[in-house]
């Protein structure tokens, strides 16, 4: 059986306006030494671990100096002149934990060049690998093309609105021709970054069933792979970290909540398509009533005990309570009914993929607070410095700082103008969901018990219909006992 599983892909800018620097993103990524030359700032994450590969890809009429990475960027940094620039392109992929070293070295690599290289882009390629089972490549892109001659090109060009003629159009109130901007490469085209994962998925896959792993690589959601599965939620480095270490998170919860909610739902549904598949295949005129199944229930059984014949009277009323609850009189109506539990587990599935979905959201959101919060005063402290002092700091608290930046810019974004973040409504609605999704499971397993009555009642008919038939059997032992 081919195992499937979705991969880790993600795709960011970074941006001068952001506070980030190409430099420092390629000295961490590289664990390498790097100043850069646009603010002066000297970038140490030598003593960084886990990079087990790293190296830089390049046109072939890109100048050959741009082969050491700090000459690369700090060119990069050097053509940017504004001051919301943006200097780099940066993808995040989860590397097949199947494959040796060397050969995601290679599978990396051969990627990297026919989908960036190729088109253009200069591409800073470095795999990190901890041993922890989380092995994933960093590629990072340059935004500009290079010229021919070597040098950067634009990222936008200028084209002329023409008259009938062919002419150019002049704006006597601007003094200008008319004109207008476009971009000079598709890089930033929508659909891209999809085109991109599509490469990785093909390539990837090529290579696992090269070397005979049963394993498939698929970018796609759940949704639109036609699975009904709810899928798990993104833990995050630090979640991840956590998790290793023994410690529970909301993140991990709610994927192992996830994760058996999936389990439970699909044995169900296999359950219930059984006694449908075994209803739909019988001839129904010779079907006995449902009063006799339901009195047949537990028939053929040696009683012997108190406690068994207690069970079996549970179980009869059991199995005449779910009769008279759902008003089945036929096995017509009883395979209604079975349809109907069919359906009902696709929406309690449904409810709780929409519930997920919603704390998933929250999850986020609290994180993000809590990643504000815990590291603002690093930041603080970073603001007040200056000169030397201010580069020792940013290169220590690296991380700390980077993630009060993104912690701070996703709540702008969520807050859309607002200035207070709502926490305890955050809080308030993540114990109202959890609530929700208790009852959620609730009905879930009601519908288990449902499941259960009616297979015992399929055992029960089965056995009754059998027996009929052996009645109708001829004797065929009869003849011989006459003689």
């Amino acid at each position: 059986m081919t195992s499937t599983y979705s991969f880790h892909s993600h795709v960011q800018v970074i941006s001068r306006g952001k506070n980030k620097s190409a430099v420092a993103a390629a000295a961490y990524r590289a664990a390498e030494l790097i100043k850069n030359e646009y603010d002066g700032r000297v970038h140490d994450y030598t003593r960084k671990g886990g990079v087990v590969h790293a190296e830089i890809l390049l046109p072939a009429h890109a100048p050959d100096e741009y082969a050491d990475r700090a000459t690369l960027w700090n060119a990069v940094e050097k053509v940017e002149k504004a001051e919301n620039s943006q200097l780099a392109r940066e993808l995040d992929i989860a590397l097949p934990a199947e494959f040796t070293l060397a050969q995601n070295v290679a599978l990396a690599r051969e990627y990297v060049q026919k989908t960036f290289v190729d088109a253009g882009m200069c591409a800073d390629l470095c795999l990190h690998d901890t041993g922890k089972g989380n092995p994933h490549m960093h590629v990072m892109l340059t935004m500009r093309p290079i010229n021919e001659d070597g040098t950067w090109g634009g990222k936008q060009k200028k084209e002329y609105a023409l008259d009938r003629d062919g002419n150019k159009i002049y704006d006597k109130k601007k003094r200008q021709y008319k004109c207008k901007s476009i971009p000079s490469t598709d890089w930033n085209d929508r659909g891209k970054a999809d085109e991109w994962r599509k490469a990785w998925e093909d390539m990837a896959n090529a290579e696992l069933k090269r070397l005979g792993s049963d394993a498939q690589i698929d970018r796609r959601s759940y949704a639109e792979q036609g699975v009904d599965k709810i899928p798990g939620i993104h833990m995050g480095a630090k979640a991840s970290q956590m998790e290793r270490k023994g410690i529970a998170t909301d993140r991990g919860n709610i994927n192992r909540a996830i994760d058996v909610t999936n389990k439970q739902v699909s044995q169900l549904r296999a359950r219930i398509k059984k006694v449908k598949v075994w209803i739909y295949s019988q001839p129904i005129e010779n079907a006995p009533s449902m009063v006799d199944t339901m009195q047949g229930v537990a028939g053929g059984k040696q009683l012997l005990t108190t406690w068994e014949k207690v069970r079996n009277l549970q179980t009869k009323a059991r199995a005449l309570f779910f009769l008279q609850r759902n008003n089945i009189r036929d096995f017509e109506q009883f395979a209604v009914k079975l349809e109907q539990m069919f359906e009902q587990t696709y929406a309690v599935s449904n409810e709780i993929k929409a519930v997920d979905r919603r704390m998933d959201t929250l999850a986020n959101h609290l994180t993000q607070y809590e990643n504000y919060k815990m590291h603002r005063a690093v930041f603080k402290k970073y603001q007040q410095l200056s000169g030397k002092k201010a580069e020792a700091y940013y290169d220590k608290h690296f991380e700390e700082i980077q993630a009060y930046q993104d912690a701070d810019e996703y709540l702008k974004a969520v807050l859309n103008g607002r200035t207070e973040v709502p926490i305890n409504k955050w809080k308030k609605e993540q114990e109202t969901l959890i609530g929700k999704r208790f009852d959620l499971c609730e009905a879930y397993y009601k519908l288990k018990d449902d499941v259960k009555d009616a297979e015992v009642l399929r055992r029960s008919a089965e056995r009754l219909m059998r027996e009929a038939e052996q009645e109708r059997q001829p004797r065929q032992w009869a003849h011989y006992v006459d003689r």
